[in-house]
């Protein structure tokens, strides 16, 4: 992978998210992913591990049925041939709970043969917990 292509890969997935197309997106991930997203499993369950593109679809799926986007802003796109780091803030409503979650954000992805098989996002996963607690 060249850095070229990452930066394509890398902007093909951030219109997928914005379109919230997700047979487009989950196309973007290998059928074995390592993805972790840190947080309390038992409040916000569309946090933590996945391991395959079904799972991944999951996630997505939850996300978009419990939360509302608010805002989003991306500050860099770092690439490095196959990895690529994102970084920004975002506002979402939890719909569960009506409130609103302010957060940086960072993502990590790693890509091979054209595809992600590595995924990490950092964000306040303690402000989420807190917005999902009623």
């Amino acid at each position: 992978m060249t850095t070229t292509n990452t930066q394509l890969l890398v902007q093909q997935f951030l219109t997928c998210l914005t379109q919230r197309d997700i047979t487009k997106l989950t196309a973007l991930f290998d059928e074995e992913v390592d993805w972790y997203i840190p947080g309390n499993e038992t409040l916000v369950p569309w946090t933590g591990r996945r391991n395959n593109r079904t799972e991944v679809q999951s996630f997505f799926q939850l996300l978009w049925q419990n939360t509302e986007p608010v805002s989003a802003k991306i500050d860099h796109i770092l690439t490095d041939e196959s990895v690529a780091i994102i970084t920004g803030e975002f506002s979402t409503k939890m719909l569960a709970t009506d409130k609103i979650v302010d957060s940086v954000f960072f993502i990590q992805i790693t890509f091979k043969n054209g595809l992600i098989t590595r995924y990490r996002l950092l964000e306040d996963s303690y402000a989420v917990s807190l917005a999902m607690s009623r």
